[in-house]
């Protein structure tokens, strides 16, 4: 049983934007980092960006291919956390994950070894 499930990948043409959630199923999301990852054919699976607990007041990292065009946030009232993908690019198509290490604060550093918890991932495809 997966405890995370990624939604709302597709194809887009380059330049538009997705709206991607991460929703949990008997775990709460709310009291530990959450972050996301993306892994291309071929390439190795690299960090994009995560978001703090709400008690560390859900401050953010992101990698520096997707600052200023990524955004992740948590949902207002809902288990859930959103990576809104903005100007996408056919260098942003990848399979892309949630995970979580289990601790409270965003470290930036995205080593893989440390994230315990995944879902099965959502595919986003950027092409004309």
């Amino acid at each position: 049983q997966e405890q995370f499930v990624e939604s709302g990948g597709g194809l887009v043409q380059p330049g538009g934007s997705l709206r991607l959630s991460c929703a949990s199923s008997g775990f709460t999301l709310d009291y530990y980092a959450i972050t996301w990852f993306r892994q291309a054919p071929g390439k190795v699976r690299e960090g994009v960006g995560c978001v703090s607990s709400t008690g560390e007041g859900e401050d953010t990292h992101y990698a520096d291919s997707v600052k200023g065009r990524f955004t992740i946030s948590r949902a207002d009232a809902k288990n859930t956390v959103y990576l809104q993908m903005n100007n996408l690019g056919p260098e942003d198509t990848a399979r892309y994950y949630c995970a979580t290490d289990l601790v409270a604060r965003c470290s930036g550093t995205y080593s893989l070894w440390k994230y315990d918890r995944w879902g099965q991932g959502t595919q986003v495809t950027v092409s004309s």
